[in-house]
Order: structure tokens, then C-alpha cells, then sequence
């Protein structure tokens, strides 16, 4: 019977620790939506702070905070955002933004990096004087790290391009910064810079940082107004949820300073699986806490057979299309379970029995 557990399907999978437990059991909550409770001030202060803007706001997910700035931006419907295509909000979000706000998404080729060509970008604003028949374009959309790009990172000065690019033409820029943190720690630069010249940024609280649950959106204080009402439309609005924030405090306390071990655990994992035969990886896509893998044919077996294999082993994955794999560092992730993955992996390539019998 195996009874080790790895748990690499996502960084969404740790659990709270004892001290962010202990914060939830002892916070001091109030009605949050009449705007009372003492913790969620707290943290959305600091926040604010940390991401260098005026305000911040608590709300229950990832994905509702991208919806209430997309909304919030786009308030009239027909609009249009300029998004990659391979971005979160794009394929990752149900397609709220159109569904709920009206808004169109004009696509973008992601490159490799995650990053749009600043030129295509300009090309994919709509002309405003044929707008009896264009949609109008009113945001452009960026995501750091970059998912879908293995956890690729845009530089401040990448951004600052964009941003740019969407003050010349009266546009707002909004970044979906999911592992904002894990980007400013990849690059060695502050939250605050790397977001310098977005209107709107989202953190998550549980992906990197590994908080049970929250995203905190962050922008200036006539936008999180805005913003707080449409959290109450769309259910977001939550009594006391200072039991959650005092976990995310934590989080931020405590978590923060993990993510470079998260990184250099992933390059380790990385390399290790690229040595194996059968198995790809591009080591240099490798910058925070995701890591992709190819199977080749010659390996021999397939992208089911080798999760539904890895799964005996106590190692759980994600499918990411026909022959891909993703594993997610966290900071519940030791070096002993990146040894073990790895170890696994080379095991039922080869066909090799461990001590228990199972290959």
C-alpha cells in the first residue's frame, strides 16, 4: 500500500497551517459588506500598500476578481478587451466577461514568454470612428506570471510598454497577477514596480502563497468603489470573512519568503524529468513554480498511463493536452517529494518494480 502523497496538480491544493488556523480561530471579524470588519481592512491595506496602489478589496476568488475589473472597466456593453489568447481569463474563466458584462475579447498571440507583440496589440485597436460597426476598445488585458507559458514572467519593463501603448489611446490596463508574487521573486523586483502602470491588478492569496481561499484586487480608490458594488452583484459580498483574511495576513507574512525555494525546487524537478528518456522538458521555461513536461513517443507510454501510474505511487498531476503534463510547486512540496517524482516517473518509463511491486 502506498501512503505517500504528493500533491502536484496545482498550487490551489495546500492546506492552511497551524498558525493560519490558529489566525482564523482568533480574528476579529465584523460585517464586511457594510464595510466593518477590522481583519479584511487589514489586509487590504496592506496590499494596497504592497501593490502601490490607493485601495484594495477582498473578494472570493481569482476568477471574480478579473470579472469585477473587466466589468468595472467596461461598463458599457459592446465593449472590447485585448487579451492573449492563451490567457487565463480568456480560456480559464467560462467566458464570464461575455457572458455576464457584454464584453467582447479580441484575442492576442501569446508568445512563448507570455507576452503580446507590442505591435499586434496596437493593431488590435478598434479604429473609434467606425464604431457603428467595431465594438470599442476600452481595456487590454496582461497575466503575471503567465500560466499557460509554464510560469513565464513580464518584466517591468515590458509592462510599462503596454501601459503605454494604452494611455496613448485613452485605453485602461488591467493585469491578472494570480502569482504576482511568484514573478516578483523570479525577477527580483517589487510587487509595487512590476504593476506600476496597470489601473487594476488581482493577487491570488491561495495559489503561490498557499491561503485557503481570497483574491485581493487593488487599483485607486474610485475604482475599488466601483468594484465593491459589483462584488456585492455578482455574490461576492461576504459577512465576516475576516476569518479568511486573517489566513491570507499569514500567507503574506510567511509565504512570500518560500516562493524562491517553490522556483529552485521546480528547476530541480525540471532537469530531473528532462534526463529521463522518453521525457522533454524546456528547462529555460522553467522561472517560478510551474513546470511542463512532454512524452515522446519513444518513452513508450501515454499521457493517461503515466498520470493513472503516478497516481499508485501517491504522485497526482494535470493533464495539458495530448502528451503534456503540469506539476505545480508549493511550499508544502519538500525536496524528498521532488526526489520521489522524479524517481517515480523514471520507474514506470523504464518498467522497473519498486520495493512494493508496482511499476
Amino acid at each position: 500500500m502506498v501512503t505517500r502523497r504528493v500533491d502536484l496538480r496545482s498550487d490551489t491544493v495546500t492546506k492552511p497551517t497551524e498558525t493560519m488556523r490558529a489566525a482564523m480561530a482568533n480574528a476579529e471579524v465584523d460585517d464586511d459588506v457594510l464595510g466593518y470588519d477590522p481583519t479584511a481592512a487589514c489586509l487590504e491595506r496592506e496590499m494596497a500598500k504592497i501593490m502601490g496602489k490607493e485601495a484594495a478589496l477582498f473578494v472570493p476568488s481569482g476568477t471574480m476578481a478579473n470579472l469585477i475589473c473587466v466589468l468595472t472597466h467596461c461598463q458599457i456593453r459592446g465593449s472590447e478587451v485585448i487579451l492573449g489568447d492563451y490567457s487565463h481569463i480568456h480560456i480559464y474563466e467560462n467566458g464570464g466577461i461575455s457572458t455576464l458584462g457584454g464584453v467582447h475579447p479580441r484575442t492576442v498571440k501569446n508568445n512563448e514568454d507570455g507576452t503580446m507583440d507590442i505591435d499586434r496589440i496596437e493593431e488590435s485597436i478598434r479604429d473609434p470612428s467606425f464604431e457603428i460597426c467595431y465594438p470599442t476598445t476600452r481595456l487590454i488585458c496582461l497575466e503575471n506570471s503567465h500560466a499557460h507559458s509554464g510560469g513565464r514572467c513580464l518584466s517591468a519593463e515590458y509592462t510599462d510598454k503596454v501601459g503605454e501603448l494604452a494611455k496613448k489611446y485613452g485605453l485602461k490596463l488591467h493585469i491578472d497577477g494570480a502569482r504576482i508574487f511568484n514573478a516578483s521573486v523570479a525577477l527580483g523586483v517589487p510587487v509595487h514596480r512590476l504593476v506600476q502602470a496597470a489601473d487594476s491588478v488581482t493577487a491570488c492569496l491561495s495559489k503561490g502563497l498557499g491561503a485557503p481561499a481570497g483574491t485581493v484586487i487593488a487599483g485607486s480608490k474610485a475604482f475599488i468603489s466601483k468594484a465593491k458594488v459589483l462584488r456585492k452583484t455578482l455574490g461576492g459580498g461576504m459577512r465576516q470573512v475576516g476569518v479568511l483574511c486573517a489566513a491570507a495576513i499569514i500567507a503574506v507574512e510567511e509565504n512570500v519568503g518560500k516562493l524562491e525555494g517553490d522556483h529552485r525546487k521546480a528547476k530541480i524537478l525540471a532537469a530531473g524529468i528532462n534526463n529521463i528518456k522518453g521525457m522533454k522538458v524546456d528547462l529555460d521555461s522553467v522561472e517560478t513554480n510551474i513546470v511542463y513536461f512532454d512524452i515522446l513517443k519513444e518513452s513508450g507510454t501515454t499521457e493517461d498511463e503515466l498520470l493513472k501510474k503516478l497516481e499508485v505511487h501517491g504522485v497526482l498531476a494535470m493533464p495539458e493536452g495530448p502528451c503534456k503534463i503540469r506539476l505545480v510547486l508549493h511550499h508544502q512540496i519538500s525536496e524528498h517529494d521532488v526526489q520521489y517524482t522524479i524517481s517515480c516517473i523514471q520507474k514506470i518509463v523504464t518498467g522497473a518494480p519498486d520495493k512494493n511491486g508496482v511499476n
